[in-house]
């Protein structure tokens, strides 16, 4: 049996992606800061931090076949890490983001322009922004001289405890409606179009393209075809757990947001969320033969996600729930 390592191995992804190795027949080991013990023999957790490099280097002794790398890099740690990995492994399948792509072409496509080459914006192309360094990661992998590796970008994915609304995560939409608390959002992202992929299914993908010599020097957009507009995915959520929408002007709601408005959170709303995703899936499907409509229909995992929220859950205070409840009363609404 071939050995993977799957490094995040209890994320927003990792969790579905080690049941789905084990199925395809794999040995899994998963590095994870939690305390987790498998009940099958053959998924061994491993706790460590894996973004110490020598913890890493003694995990790496055991010689896996495949590593899937769920870590996030800052360009200073990246090439250090990363080159660990191609050294030591038959195929490495590489984190990026379809957070990379511009709002040129619509639907997405793998070879659509990216952001890096054909922003305006110089403040953000000299930034470390998420969309920008990833990029950057894929451009080294590609310029490499390793034929092992493959770029997978998933499109926002939701699962437990992780179910977005425009830049919202679990903890100010879904947990708010459970408290019977309205939700705060922008009104220009309401008709803009998006793809939200269930983990699970991206875990079948990415579990596809292991050891598959094809997929070698490849990049893949691991997602849904089915795309929402955040207006629509709102009522959802409206359907679902009776959840309350006021959509305001963008403003007020990244001061919401960040009362600073740093840079990061006005990229991550303008150069992500109000951009047209209709996403491309063809060239996944067609490498490992999964056909869309087997893929998880968007309100059909939705529901399925809240009604794994544990009963009795209460949501943490935040900071932005706390701005987001004193703007609603300041304005009456």
């Amino acid at each position: 049996m071939k050995k993977v390592l799957v490094v995040g191995a209890t994320g927003a992804m990792g969790k579905y992606l080690v049941p789905e190795l084990v199925s395809l027949g794999y040995k899994v080991v998963g590095l994870t800061i939690d305390d987790v013990v498998s009940n099958d023999e053959n998924v061994l957790y491993v706790k460590g931090n894996a973004m110490d490099k020598a913890f890493l280097e003694k995990v790496l002794e055991e010689k896996f076949d495949g590593v899937v790398d769920f870590m996030t890099y800052s360009m200073a740690n990246f090439y250090d890490f990363i080159e660990l990995y191609l050294k030591n492994t038959q195929h490495y399948i590489f984190l990026s983001s379809c957070r990379v792509f511009a709002d040129k072409e619509v639907p997405v496509k793998e070879t659509s322009p990216k952001l890096i080459d054909c922003s305006e914006d110089e403040r953000l192309l000299n930034s470390q922004d998420y969309c920008i360094y990833k990029a950057k990661q894929e451009r080294y992998l590609v310029n490499s001289n390793y034929n092992n590796w493959t770029i997978v970008r998933p499109a926002t994915t939701y699962g437990t405890m992780r179910l977005q609304l425009v830049t919202l995560e679990f903890i100010n939409t879904v947990a708010r409606a459970l408290e019977n608390k309205k939700v705060v959002v922008p009104i220009q992202a309401k008709n803009k179009p998006a793809t939200l992929s269930w983990g699970g299914d991206v875990a079948k993908m990415i579990a596809r393209i292991m050891f598959k010599e094809k997929a070698k020097r490849e990049d893949y957009n691991v997602c849904s075809a089915e795309s929402k507009t955040w207006g629509e995915i709102a009522y959802y959520y409206k359907e679902l757990v009776n959840l309350e929408t006021v959509w305001v002007d963008k403003e007020d709601y990244l001061t919401i947001i960040d009362p600073e408005i740093s840079d990061w959170c006005r990229w991550q709303l303008e150069y992500a969320r109000m951009f047209r995703r209709i996403s491309d899936n063809s060239k996944i499907l067609e490498l490992t033969g999964l056909k869309q409509e087997e893929l998880m229909p968007l309100k059909e995992g939705l529901k399925m996600e809240i009604a794994n929220i544990p009963q009795g859950y209460i949501p943490p205070k935040n900071p932005i729930g706390e701005r987001m409840d004193e703007y609603l009363k300041r304005n009456g609404l």
